[in-house]
């Protein structure tokens, strides 16, 4: 039995044991599905999976209670598939195996699920206990959150009947989110005819080690971005050594910045020991310029097959001078908000083979023209090197409501239980809570959750003495909601 089953508050520990033992990768839910309409027919709760692919549970009113606004309690189901490179952990299959150290939960050398596993957990703990005063209760558990947020974009209108939404998709316990930013994916490619190898040899350059993170919560770090460092290696490769693209991989999640980028590369016999020691000397350098924030920096070579075809010489400058010249990272910081990220990129994942290239960024912003803004600028980048650049799941900002009704009863509340005033803030991250006013303008929203830290990593770790403080500011604030 796990050992976090024996921590307190043990309904929500318990279920979010449960949940780890269930394989929810992004774009895998089938079996997360199953499990929580198991699990509301088993606690007796009304529950079914809508057009969308969210879960939607309801519970009534406790006797007394009818007569108070309705709650929708809002997490997603689907979590980022991230591991350690050595680890032989398949998302698709195998449950997730956690452990304790230092007051935190972690898993074993893979992403938690924390993010956003606790606020499902918290969903079904409330679902279960039979103890708990409140009005009407409906759990909205979206689908694919992580991956597009395809299950509140495909939200149907008159689905929900709450007046309330509480999101429990935030990450820093005693601040609770009024707005977050807009997002859009952008998709560019460029393809061309490969050309017959002509090189002596082959190698495999990998830079790993890097951080990684969220590319909302965390783009602000400056942590590495491994596809950025690689185009500078491959570029100076190009120029000083001749070498000839073959091949690139890195990353792997839109919403995840890049830890790992992996090329191939053709080149005369009589250069690879200088491509050994430029990728060393680059590898010192990236020691020197991420110092305190990057630690475990791996640059390194190896042989590799000899391949039969490369990209053409002139499309692989094109490719490597876009990617060198791809905004990443943040591009401005909130004006009047001067510690909150405004506008930024994350140059999440590159694809090339000998025929074609495939780059994904995700782009945010507070603002909808800066928005657009961000996105010409990195369109007009790919643009020059012949690349068709496409936009998808664009969603807009939340705006901030400081005079939120169930704002004004949480801080009470966490003022009543902590002795502490509440810190109001405006997230970077995309939350679902904009896409849901789109379709349900009149909710009064506000976003909170216990302590994790580093979601979209391996090392993904959920505070345990933020669980309690969570859960019973849950509590108190379903039994204080206001009459309709």
């Amino acid at each position: 039995m796990s050992e976090i089953r024996n921590l307190s508050p043990e309904i929500l520990w318990r279920n979010f044991d449960d949940l780890t033992q269930v394989p929810r990768p992004s774009g895998h839910m089938e079996k997360v599905q199953a499990f929580l309409l198991d699990f509301a027919k088993r606690v007796g709760v009304e529950a079914f999976v809508d057009e969308a692919g969210n879960v939607v549970m309801r519970k009534p009113a406790t006797p007394g209670y009818e007569n108070r606004k309705g709650v929708i309690l809002q997490a997603h189901m689907d979590m980022v598939p991230q591991k350690s490179p050595d680890s032989p952990h398949n998302f698709e299959t195998d449950p997730i195996v956690t452990h304790i150290k230092d007051g935190w939960v972690y898993a074993n050398n893979t992403t938690l699920g924390a993010d956003d596993g606790v606020g499902v957990a918290a969903i079904m703990a409330v679902m279960e206990d039979k103890t708990l005063k409140h009005g009407p209760i409906e759990g909205l558990i979206t689908r694919d959150e992580e991956n597009g947020m395809f299950g509140a974009n495909d939200l149907p209108k008159g689905e929900l009947n709450g007046d309330i939404l509480l999101n429990l998709d935030s990450e820093n316990w005693g601040k609770f989110a009024i707005g977050s930013a807009g997002g859009i994916d952008i998709t560019t490619s460029l393809e061309y005819k490969e050309v017959a190898n002509d090189q002596e040899a082959a190698v495999k350059v990998t830079l790993k080690g890097f951080r990684g993170g969220h590319s909302g919560l965390e783009i602000h770090e400056g942590r590495g971005n491994a596809n950025k460092e690689m185009a500078r290696l491959v570029r100076k490769a190009m120029v000083e050594l001749g070498v000839r693209l073959v091949s690139w991989e890195g990353g792997n999640m839109r919403n995840a910045i890049p830890f790992k980028a992996e090329v191939v590369l053709a080149l005369a016999q009589d250069k690879v020991a200088a491509l050994k020691e430029m990728v060393e000397a680059q590898r010192q350098l990236l020691e020197s310029e991420f110092k305190t924030i990057e630690r475990n920096i791996e640059f390194f070579v190896e042989d590799a097959e000899k391949p039969a075809t490369l990209v053409p010489a002139d499309m692989q400058e094109n490719i490597i001078n876009a990617i060198y010249g791809c905004h990443n990272g943040v591009l401005r910081m909130i004006p009047v908000y001067p510690n909150v990220v405004e506008t930024s990129s994350n140059l999440a994942i590159i694809n090339i083979d000998a025929n074609k290239t495939n780059i994904k960024i995700l782009a945010r912003s507070a603002r909808e023209d800066m928005k657009e803004y961000i996105c010409q600028t990195i369109k007009s980048c790919f643009d020059m090197a012949g690349f068709k650049t496409e936009f998808s799941a664009s969603y807009v900002g939340w705006d901030p409501n400081p005079e939120s009704e169930i704002l004004n009863l949480l801080k009470k509340v966490y003022k009543e239980q902590t002795g502490e005033d509440v810190i109001v803030q405006v997230d970077h991250a995309g939350l679902e809570c904009s896409i849901i006013l789109g379709k349900y303008p009149h909710l009064d929203v506000v976003s909170l959750g216990p302590n994790i830290r580093s979601p979209h990593t391996a090392t993904e770790r959920f505070e345990i003495a933020s669980a309690e403080p969570f859960w019973k500011l849950l509590v108190q604030a379903l039994e204080e909601i206001p009459a309709k």
